[in-house]
């Protein structure tokens, strides 16, 4: 198995980042089963105010080949440039073999 995992923080100027967080959510969880190799995906949304990133993604894969494949996959390009990348100004990632 495999982790991916992603920090977002938000661009100033996204005028409702509760929404936002939440078209992400559903377009990223909804990949689950869409995708060969993607096992798992959550995003979180609720966080403590001494958190200093805005969204977190933590996403669990079969092998490293499954998360190449996720990362240039056509559903998972249409989401993230839907609903992720035009919203955020960083994007921080980790990836390990569990």
């Amino acid at each position: 198995m495999v982790k991916h995992m992603i920090i977002w923080k938000f661009k100033d100027d996204v005028s409702d980042k509760k929404q936002a967080a939440l078209d992400i959510k559903i377009a990223l969880e909804g990949l689950v089963g869409k995708i060969d190799g993607l096992v798992e995906m959550h995003i979180l949304t609720e966080s403590f105010d001494t958190s200093t990133g805005d969204i977190m993604m933590d996403s669990s894969f079969t092998d490293a080949k499954a998360l190449d494949n996720y990362q240039r996959h056509p559903l998972h390009q249409s989401a993230a440039n839907t609903f992720v990348r035009p919203f955020m100004e960083q994007r921080l990632s980790f990836d390990y073999k569990i």
